[in-house]
């Protein structure tokens, strides 16, 4: 189950038990879940009880409970345990298949996994001076707000919404894309580096982490294709672990978290007119996607297997998170790096 799977399940629970009487309330468009915070288990976390308990008049335990009696049967739900004053934490019944099922949502979605409508019919007016950096950011603002399913409108003029520290020095002479780099990925209050280590095709250089991280991805699919084999979702087959070399069983593939959370990076960058916050999440997918390259390909006299499939598929769907992410920052993607 993926999130967006469980997030689904969740309001379908609320939606049942306004049916049923349980709660007198409208039920809300989408339920966010998360990992769980600190005092909570199981793979996932919700609110959705503490939101609905003052509308509903009753009190947050009493809104959870209901839910926890019509979600503990649900497919795919393990076991539901709320703690604090009202949280719903979820188990899953099998890490392996939450990986799997995001797989094959992000292999379905393609560039446009994790797009929502959180902003749907909603104009956005991006009030910007005339300064190249504040012009570089409201472009891409305007992009992931559309993700969303909103519209955004450029203007010049007072009052100012959008105005981030100013470049120091004209990023022209870097290339467009390592100097829209420059400019985005730095928070808007820190003042960015127009400076050549942008150009630096090293793994100390982070834009260059996140491209050669989508370049290796389709060198790998060719090279597959080669080989005579394609991408399938599935076990990883790491002896011992969960996917990872160096991880225990229970623990996820470092790549899960990163990319579970893709959509919840992209609609808070929309809301928030934040691509800084996007181009940080792209480097954490890169960071978490390297290590995983080199197990892709069988060595020697190995022959393809179901776990090759499975590691291909899960680097394919990192893959097109960097690609669709860099489209987003107004940043190309590259076949070969």
């Amino acid at each position: 189950m993926t999130p967006a799977e469980l997030s689904r399940t969740v309001l379908d629970a609320v939606c049942r038990a306004v049916d049923a009487g349980e709660l007198d309330v409208a039920p809300p468009e989408r339920v966010t879940v998360t990992e769980p915070g600190p005092g909570g288990c199981g793979d996932f976390a919700t609110n959705v009880a503490l939101r609905l308990a003052r509308p509903a008049a009753q009190p947050p335990l009493r809104v959870a409970d209901i839910l926890r009696a019509r979600l503990v049967d649900a497919d795919g739900v393990r076991d539901v345990v709320v703690t604090g004053p009202g949280f719903l934490n979820i188990s899953l019944r099998a890490r392996d298949g939450l990986l799997t099922g995001l797989v094959r949502e992000i292999r379905d979605r393609g560039t446009e996994y994790g797009y929502g409508d959180a902003l749907a019919g909603q104009t956005v007016v991006l009030r910007v001076p005339y300064e190249v950096r504040a012009e570089v950011v409201a472009d891409a603002v305007a992009r992931i707000v559309a993700t969303q399913g909103g519209r955004a409108e450029i203007e010049h003029g007072e009052p100012v919404t959008l105005r981030p520290v100013p470049a120091p020095e004209d990023p022209a002479p870097l290339g467009p894309d390592a100097a829209r780099w420059a400019l985005l990925h730095p928070a808007p209050h820190d003042r960015p580096r127009i400076t050549a280590d942008h150009l630096v095709q090293r793994e100390i250089n982070p834009l260059f982490r996140v491209r050669y991280a989508h370049a290796r991805v389709r060198a790998l699919v060719r090279n597959a294709h080669d080989l005579g084999f394609t991408a399938e979702p599935g076990e990883l087959g790491f002896a011992g672990t969960a996917g990872a070399p160096g991880h225990d069983a229970a623990t996820p593939h470092p790549l899960q978290t990163p990319l579970a959370d893709h959509p919840r990076i992209l609609r808070t960058a929309a809301t928030a007119q934040a691509p800084d916050r996007l181009a940080r999440h792209l480097l954490a997918v890169a960071d978490a996607l390297l290590p995983l390259l080199p197990e892709v390909l069988p060595v020697g006299e190995e022959k393809p297997g179901a776990a090759h499939r499975a590691r291909l598929a899960l680097a394919e769907a990192a893959g097109a998170v960097l690609a669709g992410g860099l489209s987003l920052l107004g940043i190309d993607a590259p076949e070969h790096l």
